[in-house]
């Protein structure tokens, strides 16, 4: 059976366990329209996700930028969206509060049932390069039975930086073998394996919206691939 010698599965949680693309869609959308401002709000997103987020951890990776929090991060990038997309206007509260959009994304279908079958034989955390307080908003928000929430904060470093990985297991107190990175993205997997941990692909078609295609493809090095948390389960014997 795939995963005898794991104690713990880790996830990743942006398009993995929460769908954050339609999630802060919505929100985005939202906002516009009480102020009655139109464009292409699925770009923005794709840029504070793609520009603003990812951009923004190489940044912090590669020294450029000092370590900061995701909703630090987040908010940089809203900053400069906000006025090219003709919302320069937006009072501070609604500011802050679009920013927290990030906190209230919504799940995949499978991801709570998921969970708590794995939770049942494996300690489950998340692994994720959000702050610990944005996780457990989301947490609370949609019902993900984390028995330990892990952001960069705690771990001292944004993924893919193995000392992520290795932090993690440290934490939950394993032995980087003995945990499984659960993620939708095969760089992320790819950088855990170095790390030392084993790894679980679970594709999200859905997960980039139709700017951005996802690779999907299944890899022989992955420990398990799974269309969702469900059938992960069913092959880890939970």
């Amino acid at each position: 059976m795939a995963g005898e010698q794991v104690r713990a599965l880790v996830f990743d949680v942006f398009g993995t366990v929460v769908d954050w693309r339609s999630s802060v869609l919505r929100e985005v959308e939202a906002a516009a329209a009480r102020h009655g401002v139109t464009g292409d709000w699925g770009a923005f997103v794709d840029a504070w996700r793609y520009e603003g987020y990812l951009g923004g951890i190489a940044k912090v990776n590669r020294g450029e930028w000092p370590f900061m929090t995701t909703d630090e991060i987040h908010r940089r990038k809203l900053e400069e969206l906000l006025p090219a997309y003709g919302l320069g206007h937006l009072p501070e509260a609604e500011r802050a509060d679009l920013n927290r959009a990030w906190h209230r994304l919504d799940p995949w279908p499978d991801s709570v049932p998921g969970l708590w079958r794995l939770k049942q034989r494996f300690v489950i955390s998340t692994l994720s390069n959000g702050n610990v307080a944005l996780l457990v908003a989301m947490a609370k928000r949609a019902g993900l039975p984390w028995d330990c929430v892990l952001g960069a904060d705690v771990l001292g470093a944004f993924k893919p930086k193995p000392e992520a990985y290795r932090r993690g297991a440290e934490l939950l107190g394993f032995a980087p073998g003995e945990v499984m990175l659960v993620a939708a993205h095969k760089q992320d997997l790819q950088a855990a394996m170095a790390a030392g941990l084993q790894a679980a692909f679970v594709p999200r078609p859905r997960e980039a919206g139709p700017n951005v295609q996802p690779d999907l493809e299944p890899d022989p090095a992955f420990a398990v691939t799974a269309r969702d948390f469900l059938e992960l389960a069913a092959k880890l014997g939970a």
